[in-house]
């Protein structure tokens, strides 16, 4: 049996030094957090860095990933469509009415895409899309004159008809998001008091 030799005092660090080195641990760790670890993770940028860094967009996909999920979760219990939607979906593809434009896109799992109306302050438009057998989220909102609006939001619709009212010169329109485990296509119809239909996304 061994005893090991007995450190010299003068060799282990004081009471100051081990102080110190706990304050410039703690203050490392803080500065990691602010830094990196809120901007990357949770999209909270207060020094500005993270977007320099490209952190805080990483974060923002990721706060937004998870609020969709969530939403889908919550969805997941409900009916995801009426049979009178399923109604009027046929209703809509059958008749002969006349739209300024008529807009089909496929969207494969996961995948988004956004169409825009440009229009006036004001100004009025109608709309009716319709999936194919399938259903899909949905944000329809507007940007633009330096402003941004949220008109409407849903979640496993499957067809929906109505009028937008412009609340400022700007563009106006649907994100539209494939939460299916298949491909479906999306069919847009308009008309009214738009100058231009475009896809932004």
């Amino acid at each position: 049996m061994y005893n090991a030799e007995k450190p010299n005092l003068e060799e282990l660090p004081s009471s100051a030094q081990l102080l110190k080195s706990t304050i410039i641990a703690a203050v490392a760790a803080v500065a990691i957090l602010i830094t990196i670890v809120l901007p990357s993770e949770y999209g909270i940028d207060p020094t500005r860095i993270g977007r320099v860094l490209g952190l805080t967009e990483m974060g923002e996909i990721k706060t937004q990933l998870a609020e969709e999920a969530e939403q889908d979760r919550q969805a997941a219990g409900e009916e995801q469509s009426s049979i009178l939607d399923l109604f009027f979906s046929a209703a809509y593809a059958q008749q002969a009415e006349t739209w300024k434009d008529e807009i089909s896109f496929e969207l494969t799992p996961g995948q988004g895409a956004e169409w825009k109306l440009v229009m006036d302050k004001e100004a009025e438009a109608e709309f009716r899309w319709y999936t194919s057998d399938a259903v899909v989220n949905y944000d329809l909102h507007g940007d633009g004159s330096g402003q941004s609006i949220s008109y409407k939001k849903g979640r496993g619709l499957s067809s929906e008809t109505g009028t937008i009212t412009a609340a400022f010169t700007g563009n106006h329109g649907w994100f539209f998001r494939n939460r299916t485990s298949a491909p479906l296509t999306i069919t847009l119809q308009l008309r009214g008091a738009y100058s231009d239909v475009k896809r932004t996304y």
